[in-house]
């Protein structure tokens, strides 16, 4: 069993995915916005972060490479979850630091394949 942050601004997105992280058999920690999610990565230390994209403050884009460029936390995947669907999105994610991308709304099939694939 993992443990998973999920960081999404929108209650329904949250619910939805905390559903499908904990019917993979993992713990599911939540956080409402790239800065508290950062905060809950230092408190909680998670296997994988799903970060979503756009959100108040600070977005999943600039939340992921400050999770990237800090040495307490580089070593925690994170796996963007968004409505964000274009190549370019993509390539930026991954130059942020992401390891993985999924374009919401997700299924829980390739949702639990991505977090195999990320957690070995």
């Amino acid at each position: 069993m993992a443990k998973i942050l999920v960081v999404d601004d929108s209650p329904t997105q949250l619910t939805n995915l905390v559903k499908m992280v904990e019917n993979q058999g993992h713990q599911a920690i939540t956080a409402s916005n790239g800065m508290e999610g950062i905060d809950q990565a230092r408190a909680e230390n998670p296997d994988l972060i799903l970060m979503d994209v756009v959100m108040p403050e600070l977005n999943g884009f600039q939340a992921t490479r400050k999770i990237a460029k800090d040495a307490a936390l580089n070593h925690i995947p994170v796996v963007l979850v968004t409505t964000k669907d274009q190549e370019t999105d993509k390539v930026w994610g991954e130059r942020q630091g992401a390891v993985g991308y999924i374009v919401k709304p997700p299924q829980e099939a390739e949702l639990a394949a991505m977090i195999g694939k990320v957690l070995g």
